[in-house]
């Protein structure tokens, strides 16, 4: 009897060796790729059975039972994150699977620029080729629905900055994203503002904030282009920037701002109507955000562009004729 149980634990052992010894060459043996590297994507509600079987048609060769086998007795069998993934050889199968579970995602990025409009960035996220589009072709009202703003104009909402996505995101996530770290940069600096700024609320600073961003992207300039314009509110004149006329004529612009169109009336002519625009006109960055909330203390009421990327800045209106004739038209009155 002592000599059978003997035996049978040797032949336990020696099964239990061999398994050992197949498993571990199972899941350490780098798995077989077409390709030195293999980019795949696991569709968000896959389950391993799936997303096995994605990997497979990318050009991986997995064994199934194996990859499944790991994950049960890991525990790990419904952990598989949706997303894409790049895999280059000498990867093994528990390698893959600790990708599969912990999001290890390949990324891409996209870049939204300071002084862009929503209608460049609609155009450049329906360009990118790692995005799921879901907002291509519906009204903005739509977008700004699923945003979780209705009945809000999307312009100047978003944040401008690089954001990095695992690839085959959907926009609607990337915007998202953009709008939320809008609303907390607004909100930390609207708390921290200056005393006695004559804007009701964050959003018209908002506004105040596109227009600075678009008369200046010199730094030195910012506040003190800010501080005109709040000296203009203040005092009941009329802003007169070029960036809302132009804003307001929308594609009819071609590149050269007439008189007639400082006449033309519309809500964003700061010619011809006093007071902030209905909107922001583009995605001010944190600086003119800073500078609109913090301006320089000046009594400057009027500013030029020099020509060199600079402005002079004006306290009286004779003052700024002559810097006008001076820098704009070659000193000819």
């Amino acid at each position: 009897m002592r000599k059978l149980l003997s035996r049978l634990f040797v032949l336990i052992a020696v099964v239990c060796a061999l398994l050992s010894a197949l498993i571990a060459s199972v899941l350490l043996t780098p798995i077989g790729l077409e390709r030195a590297t293999v980019d795949f994507t696991i569709t968000p509600g896959s389950s391993l059975r799936t997303a096995i079987r994605e990997i497979a048609a990318a050009g991986v060769e997995l064994d199934p039972w194996a990859l499944v086998l790991l994950a049960r007795l890991l525990g790990v069998e419904a952990s598989i994150k949706a997303g894409s993934y790049e895999i280059a050889r000498g990867v093994t199968q528990l390698q893959l699977l600790r990708k599969l579970t912990h999001g290890d995602f390949t990324q891409a990025e996209l870049a939204f620029i300071e002084g862009w409009t929503f209608r460049q960035m609609r155009e450049r996220l329906d360009a990118h080729p790692d995005l799921r589009h879901e907002t291509t072709g519906i009204p903005e009202a739509e977008i700004m629905r699923l945003l979780g703003a209705p009945q809000v104009a999307a312009e100047g909402l978003f944040f401008p900055d690089t954001y990095l996505f695992a690839k085959r995101s959907s926009d609607v996530e990337l915007l998202a994203r953009a709008y939320r770290a809008m609303q907390r940069h607004l909100a930390r600096e609207w708390s921290a503002r200056a005393a006695a700024l004559p804007y009701r609320d964050p959003y018209q600073a908002l506004i105040m904030a596109s227009i600075v961003e678009k008369e200046t992207g010199r730094e030195q300039d910012r506040s003190l282009v800010a501080a005109v314009f709040v000296n203009r509110l203040r005092q009941g004149m009329l802003l007169q920037t070029d960036p809302t006329v132009i804003y307001g004529l929308g594609e009819n612009f071609d590149g050269n701002l007439r008189k007639s169109d400082l006449l033309a009336d519309t809500p964003y002519n700061t010619y011809t109507r006093a007071g902030l625009p209905p909107t922001p006109i583009a995605m001010p960055g944190l600086a003119s955000l800073r500078a609109t909330l913090h301006p320089e203390l000046s009594e400057a009421l009027y500013f030029v562009a020099r020509g060199d990327g600079t402005s002079h800045f004006s306290h009286t209106l004779p003052e700024h004729r002559q810097a006008v004739t001076r820098y704009q038209k070659g000193g000819k009155p």
